[in-house]
C-alpha cells in the first residue's frame, strides 16, 4: 500500500521480481528503487517500473536508478505478463559458453553472477550484468541496439533503443577506466573493444 512497507517486505521476503509503481505514499517508487539497488541483499532483484509518467526523461531516470524495464499506464495486462516473463527468463536462463571471463583487470564470473575489477566487486544490476556479458562474449563485433534489446531484455521495439543507451552509460560509469572499452558505433550500436595481442 505504500513505498516504505513495500521496501520492508522486499528486504524480508526477497521476491523474484518487483513491479513498482512510482507514485506511492510515504516513500515514492524512485526512492524505493534507489534503496533496493543500494542494498547488496536486494540489488539483484529485477524491478519493473509501472507508472503513469510517460515522458522519456522519466524512463531514463527509472533506468538510471536500476530498473530492468519500464511500463506506462494505461498498459496491456498481456504485455505486462510477457515483460515479466522475459525478465524472469533472462534472470534464470543458463549461460552457454565460458564460465569466467578475464579481460585485463576485469573478471566476470558467470555462474556466481559476479563482476570485479582489480579484485574489487562491481555492484551491477542483473540487466547491467547481462549487457556486459553480451558485449564481452561478442567482443570485437558490433552489437546493434535492437540485438541487445532482444538478447538482454527479451524483446525488440525501436522505441526502446534509448533504454540500451541509458544502461550502457551506467555500465561505463561502474566499470571506471574499463568503461572506455565499450565503444559507440554511431548510428548502429556498441562494441566491446577486442584485446590487442
Amino acid at each position: 500500500m505504500d513505498g516504505a512497507l513495500g521496501l520492508e517486505r522486499a528486504r524480508k521476503e526477497r521476491p523474484s521480481l518487483i513491479i513498482l509503481d512510482l507514485m506511492l505514499p510515504e516513500m515514492d517508487g524512485k526512492d524505493v528503487c534507489r534503496a533496493l539497488k543500494s542494498n547488496p541483499l536486494t540489488r539483484s532483484i529485477p524491478i519493473l517500473m509501472l507508472t503513469a509518467k510517460v515522458e522519456e526523461m522519466d524512463r531514463v531516470i527509472g533506468f538510471e536508478l536500476g530498473a530492468d524495464d519500464y511500463v506506462t499506464k494505461p498498459f496491456s495486462p498481456r504485455e505486462l505478463v510477457l515483460r515479466v516473463k522475459a525478465i524472469l527468463h533472462r534472470k534464470e536462463a543458463p549461460y552457454e559458453g565460458e564460465k569466467t571471463i578475464q579481460i585485463n583487470d576485469l573478471l566476470i564470473d558467470i555462474d556466481r553472477h559476479l563482476v570485479s575489477s582489480k579484485k574489487r566487486p562491481l555492484p551491477l544490476t542483473s540487466t547491467e550484468f547481462k549487457l556486459l556479458v553480451e558485449l564481452v562474449t561478442n567482443r570485437g563485433r558490433v552489437q546493434t541496439r535492437e540485438r541487445l534489446l532482444d538478447k538482454v531484455w527479451g524483446y525488440t521495439y525501436e522505441g526502446y533503443a534509448r533504454t540500451v543507451d541509458t544502461h550502457i552509460r551506467r555500465l561505463r560509469e561502474k566499470l571506471g577506466p574499463l568503461g572506455n572499452s565499450i565503444e559507440t558505433i554511431r548510428g548502429v550500436g556498441y562494441r566491446f573493444r577486442e584485446e590487442k595481442e
